[in-house]
């Protein structure tokens, strides 16, 4: 935090305190949070980027509106950190993203500020269609912005929203914040024609200049305003190639402006808050805006992790061990591996090739990679598409984000039977990024569907089977879920091995009590079922790799065999793969004590894995808690 003279940011706690100042004192109030904002993100990781890029404009949207009246609603919310310092969270803003910290995303339950809760993209013109149209019914006199980015709109709910804002001709004003950039550079035609339209600069200042000058006109002359549009449209088609398409959608466009001139940001908003009917003004950014690096490399610095605040250099954890594979880098390779093996595979990704690391197959092989922008749902159709005509998609879609295309999902894919391989990243509890981003319903959601496999590896050397597997299989939907971050081997890049659909197998046997478990949390289940042999319990040890077909004859044995059954999974206890084994036991009349362990049926908040695990019951030592809890009376009755 800087401690200058003539701080001003240390005086500020609400946007009434901003309001104080005058324009010119403004840009030392971007200043001062710019230098917070490195000097924090440096040391406690965050959406550095973002953040830095929209400053200016969170500023200036503050200074203009009465905030919490008037609302504010943030897309996704990685550019929202400078919204929480000027709203009264700076003294707090340290714990960001921290077990029993602030969210690293807007949450209404945090503060009156925060007008909607994100954490995903495209929601931010629907939301705020809604609290506008509430506010007409209540009688309320607010004004309510959505800002949203250039990547966002790539989403279709964004075109909903907009396509219904126009019709109502509801007072509402959408920010673009154009830096045409989202995690990974924009694709697309959307990004094309805002990059066109940025550059007929022509018409967008006499457009800009002329509306500013009859709103001035305006107030001796009621209808100046409505001339102007009539002036305005005469002269758009000599000045420029293409209709706008938000004026088509009914919005009022203005723009582009430099998003990065607090001042006249400040000053055209004041003139836009009081233009009735659905409004767009199209700001540009630059993503890491005033610190060097991060505006060089915008990937990189999107979330950097820590770095030193004075090079930019990020710093990695120093091992003198070489650490294992990340689950998605292994799939990256795996993919590319696959595709130079079969002519007919192709990877598919929403927008996020380096996160999935899809990139390894699109720089090697441009023409059988697709970024298809942020739209889980099309992505879907797209692979289906592909799937029809002989193509095998592999889709990469993070679990949390897959939600999204939950109906294409059925309805294109799976109804027709089409073999397109679902490969979601970030299963499970997924960390700092809490209740939007954790995966942690697809088990229980993807189960339900009709003919899908699912299926989750233990390791990396399974992924790379699971995902050589589906390839073979030629059987519909294949399903294949794994964690974020490192796995647990060394070496795994082995020759491929098919796995038989639907078979699971044992890796420790045991008379005592049985542990069925799916995915890679079955590592910490291991090392749980490990320490209790060695305290003298007997516990067998089954890794079941698929939750959908379930592996029945090795569930005929072990329920003949095991009074105790304990299922895990890093995934909701409702309906997933604990669920499912619950029914094979009653459809099938066994009598066996089964305990699921999972995910708790509520929303989990953010922090490390570690510190989630261990809140929701899933680390070593409460699992051997629970085993140990069932095995006891076991061992006490049998010695009595």
């Amino acid at each position: 935090m800087t401690s200058a003279k003539n701080n001003l940011l240390n005086s500020i706690r609400t946007p009434d305190d901003l309001k104080k100042y005058s324009y010119e004192d403004l840009l030392q109030v971007c200043g001062e949070i710019r230098s917070f904002l490195i000097d924090i993100l440096s040391s406690n990781p965050g959406h550095f980027g973002a953040s830095l890029g929209v400053v200016e404009l969170t500023v200036a949207l503050h200074y203009v509106f009465q905030t919490p009246h008037d609302k504010i609603i943030w897309d996704v919310g990685h550019q929202a950190y400078s919204h929480k310092i000027l709203t009264g969270r700076r003294d707090v803003f340290h714990t960001n993203r921290k077990y029993g910290g602030i969210s690293g995303f807007p949450k209404m339950s945090e503060s009156e500020f925060d007008a909607f809760g994100v954490g995903h993209s495209s929601t931010s013109i629907s939301a705020a269609l809604g609290i506008a149209n509430a506010g007409k019914i209540n009688h309320d006199n607010r004004k309510v912005i959505a800002v949203i980015g250039d990547g966002s709109l790539t989403g279709g709910l964004a075109f909903e929203g907009l396509n219904n804002a126009g019709s109502q001709n509801t007072d509402l004003l959408v920010i673009l914040n154009d830096n045409n950039m989202a995690i990974d550079p924009n694709v697309g035609a959307l990004n094309e024609y805002l990059v066109d339209i940025t550059t007929s600069r022509t018409y967008n200042k006499f457009k800009s200049d002329m509306w500013h000058l009859f709103g001035k006109i305006e107030k001796v002359a009621p209808h100046a305003r409505s001339h102007a549009r009539k002036l305005e449209n005469a002269v758009k088609s000599v000045l420029l190639k293409q209709s706008n398409l938000f004026e088509s959608l009914n919005f009022r466009y203005f723009g582009p402006v430099d998003g990065h001139d607090v001042t006249h940001l400040a000053k055209l908003l004041e003139d836009l808050k009081d233009i009735p009917g659905p409004k767009l003004l199209h700001v540009l950014t630059k993503k890491g805006k005033g610190f060097k690096q991060a505006e060089l490399f915008q990937t990189a610095f999107h979330a950097p992790g820590k770095f030193d605040k004075y090079t930019g250099e990020i710093l990695k954890v120093k091992t003198n061990d070489p650490e294992p594979a990340r689950f998605q880098d292994v799939f990256g390779h795996t993919l590319l591996e696959l595709a130079r093996q079969h002519e007919k595979i192709v990877g598919i990704t929403p927008a996020m090739p380096t996160g999935c690391s899809l990139k390894i197959l699109m720089d090697a092989l441009p023409e059988r990679a697709f970024d298809v922008g942020i739209a889980e749902q099309h992505a879907v159709t797209f692979s289906a598409g592909l799937a029809t005509q002989g193509i095998l998609p592999f889709c990469n879609i993070y679990s949390s984000f897959m939600q999204r295309a939950f109906d294409q999902v059925i309805h294109d894919v799976a109804l027709q039977n089409l073999n397109v391989v679902f490969c979601l990243d970030r299963a499970g509890l997924v960390g700092d990024d809490g209740a939007t981003h954790h995966g942690a319903f697809d088990l229980a959601y993807m189960r339900l569907i009709p003919g899908i496999t699912i299926a989750s590896p233990l390791n990396e050397k399974e992924l790379r089977n699971m995902m050589y597997t589906a390839q073979c299989s030629n059987k519909g939907p294949f399903v294949i879920r794994y964690p974020r971050g490192r796995g647990v081997l060394k070496s795994w890049q082995q020759p491929f091995e098919e796995i038989p659909v639907g078979k699971g197998r044992k890796l420790t046997d045991g008379h005592d009590i049985a542990i069925l478990s799916i995915g890679a949390i079955g590592n910490i289940a291991a090392r749980a079922i490990h320490k209790l042999n060695k305290n003298h319990f007997s516990v067998a040890h089954f890794d079941m790799r698929f939750a959908k077909p379930l592996d029945e004859e090795l569930l005929h044995q072990v329920f003949a065999k095991y009074k105790y059954v304990v299922t895990i999974e890093d995934g909701t206890v409702v309906g997933g793969f604990g669920s499912a084994v619950v029914e094979f036991m009653v459809e099938n009349g066994y009598q066996s004590t089964l305990k699921r362990m999972g995910i708790p049926d509520r929303f989990v908040d953010h922090g490390s894995p570690e510190q989630l695990r261990q809140e929701c019951g899933l680390d070593e030592d409460s699992i051997y808690k629970e085993v140990k809890k069932l095995l006891v009376p076991k061992v006490l009755s049998s010695v009595g």
